[in-house]
């Protein structure tokens, strides 16, 4: 048996990882422009940055190898 993930799951775990990195900073780039809409931007202004490194670190991540 092949110890790699089907290719498909590859793919789809790249496309995810960019998707939450264009989710992560159209919310940053959106709150930050709009500061005084929101009663406290934190919240928004930090989940904008945990969803962009979190898209980043599936991007970056390698599926399905095992060490021998």
């Amino acid at each position: 048996m092949s110890s790699e993930a089907p290719v498909g799951l590859a793919i789809m775990e790249k496309l995810i990882g960019l998707v939450m990195i264009a989710i992560g900073a159209i919310t940053f780039y959106v709150t930050y422009t709009n500061l005084g809409s929101a009663p406290n931007p934190v919240p928004f202004l930090a989940a904008g940055v945990i969803l962009a490194v979190l898209g980043f670190l599936l991007l970056m991540a390698r599926a399905g190898e095992k060490e021998k």
